[in-house]
């Protein structure tokens, strides 16, 4: 019986297990916080004005993007893609600043101040995130 369990994945052994399951909660976690301020600004800028349509669609991308940099760093354990992310948040704020600009008013600065805030709780978790994974080498 123990050998089914073996074959089946079900026994945990080492600290790689739980290496896996460290970043794969982690990476949930991030990805579901991220997930607020996806349903948030995407409506947002959904009714951007057409003549902005570079800059949306230049935010849009950076948007969906960051999804993919969470799920490849928490599948590499490599401190580096968390640092990808992480930059990718960076260009993420920029865009809102950007948008926010009182020469454009693309989008208020109530809407810029939420999405601010929820980004800012996920780059508070990837930088956590960053801090385990380097103290671990």
């Amino acid at each position: 019986m123990s050998s089914q369990h073996e074959s089946a994945g079900l026994i945990q052994r080492g600290p790689q297990m739980m290496t896996d399951t460290t970043n794969t909660h982690q990476q949930m976690a991030i990805v579901e916080k991220y997930e607020r301020f996806i349903e948030y600004i995407y409506p947002v800028l959904q009714n951007a004005p057409r003549k902005h349509a570079i800059a949306r669609d230049a935010m849009l991308r950076a948007v969906f993007d960051q999804v993919d940099l969470f799920i490849i760093a928490g599948k590499s354990r490599q401190v580096s893609r968390l640092y990808s992310a992480d930059a990718n948040l960076a260009l993420l704020r920029f865009w809102l600043r950007f948008l926010a600009s009182p020469a454009r008013k693309i989008i208020t600065p109530n809407q810029h101040r939420v999405a601010s805030t929820l980004l800012a709780e996920v780059g508070g978790m990837i930088g956590a995130w960053i801090k385990v994974v380097k103290a671990r080498g």
